[in-house]
């Protein structure tokens, strides 16, 4: 069977599109679920904070102007078929060029440093961008760019609960998560949660459960149901949007699990804000 041969420009200017892409459109579920969540909010400063957003989201799109000023770390996740060539270079740096070019060419904000406990200097160029690779079967390469803000980033929790504790073990856990993090990661938010393997399986589940179609359940019915009963829980907070207090403060928690040792339960929260940003294609 031949390989399918693609080349580093092609990943160089799709990478540079979806930069741009992801930090000016909101996806469709997330509005959908801020509509949705507008109209049945109790409080009325609630209400008028998710019609805020909503209006802030069509603007965006409107005027091709990032949807938040802070437009993030570069998160790309790469799947990468096993009968694929990549040919013209380095595929990581043809990534890092495209994200070089995406921020440029988008007028959009620069946040990466080096030297991060000294002398925190740019790089002017939003690079590097944080790359995680998975090799699966066939011909395609998948590119997802989710642009992850420094406020909900900066909020990502990792506990490693007794076996014993269980199931109630993790619902406290995410709780507190949420509960500590109020209104700094810009609710509402969505809240990625990874159980199992290791502790950094954990925290890359938990990011990669953010990709998940807003408010689709997981397949498997146990875990779905945690899903449930974690959002209902994180409601009850009372944090409501941007903090300003109400029902709205999670639009969805989203659960990947993976085995584990059996002397370990991981539990992995990473949040996304209400800008939950994520784009991506096929080659």
């Amino acid at each position: 069977m031949s390989q399918k041969e693609i080349n580093t420009d092609s990943i160089t200017e799709t990478v540079a599109r979806l930069c741009q892409e992801a930090n000016y459109f909101l996806p469709e579920d997330v509005a959908r679920a801020l509509r949705e969540s507008r109209d049945r909010e109790e409080s009325s400063l609630g209400r008028e904070i998710l019609q805020q957003i909503l209006e802030n989201a069509g603007i965006a799109a409107k005027e091709y102007v990032p949807l938040c000023q802070d437009c993030g770390s570069t998160v790309i996740l790469l799947e990468v078929g096993q009968d694929v060539h990549i040919n013209g270079g380095d595929v990581y740096a043809a990534v890092e060029e495209g994200v070089r070019r995406g921020y440029a060419e988008g007028y959009l904000r620069r946040s990466m440093v080096s030297r991060p406990f000294s002398a925190r200097t740019n790089t002017r160029d939003n690079c590097p961008p944080i790359i995680h690779t998975k090799i699966v079967p066939g011909d395609r390469l998948k590119i997802v760019v989710m642009p992850k803000g420094g406020g909900s980033e900066n909020m990502s929790r990792l506990a490693m609960v007794l076996p014993a504790q269980g199931r109630q073990g993790i619902i406290d856990s995410v709780v507190k998560a949420v509960e500590e993090a109020g209104s700094n990661p810009c609710p509402p938010v969505i809240v990625g949660v990874g159980i199992g393997g290791t502790a950094d399986k954990a925290m890359l589940l938990a990011k990669e459960a953010l990709l998940r179609s807003l408010g689709e359940p997981n397949l498997d019915s146990e875990v779905a149901d945690l899903e449930r009963e974690l959002l209902r829980k994180i409601n009850a907070l009372g944090i409501g949007p941007q903090g300003f207090g109400g029902r709205t403060t999670a639009l969805a928690v989203h659960i990947e699990t993976f085995p584990c040792h059996i002397a370990s339960l991981p539990v992995a929260v990473n949040i996304q804000c209400h800008s939950a940003r994520h784009k991506e294609t096929v080659l």
